[in-house]
């Protein structure tokens, strides 16, 4: 189906669709922690910007040990709730 509609650009639907898949797992699980995780409770969730907030001093000790968070820090998530 991806092929009929851009012949040209050789990409294949399962590859491109599995990994944005992992991403999106990937992602929700780092979020859930911060809000939901033990000993996270510095996190809170922002609704009109929706995104994760926290002080500074919070994400920069979250991301030391959490090295994909960092990414996440400034990134809105539309559809999370």
């Amino acid at each position: 189906m991806l092929e009929k509609i851009l012949p040209h650009a050789m990409l294949k639907a399962k590859p491109n669709l599995e990994s944005m898949i992992r991403t999106l797992k990937r992602d929700w699980a780092i979020v859930y922690d911060m809000l939901s995780g033990k000993d996270n409770s510095s996190f809170g969730w922002d609704e009109h910007r929706q995104m994760v907030v926290a002080e500074d001093a919070v994400w920069n000790l979250y991301i030391s040990s959490h090295k994909a968070a960092d990414q996440l820090r400034h990134r809105n998530f539309l559809y999370y709730d």
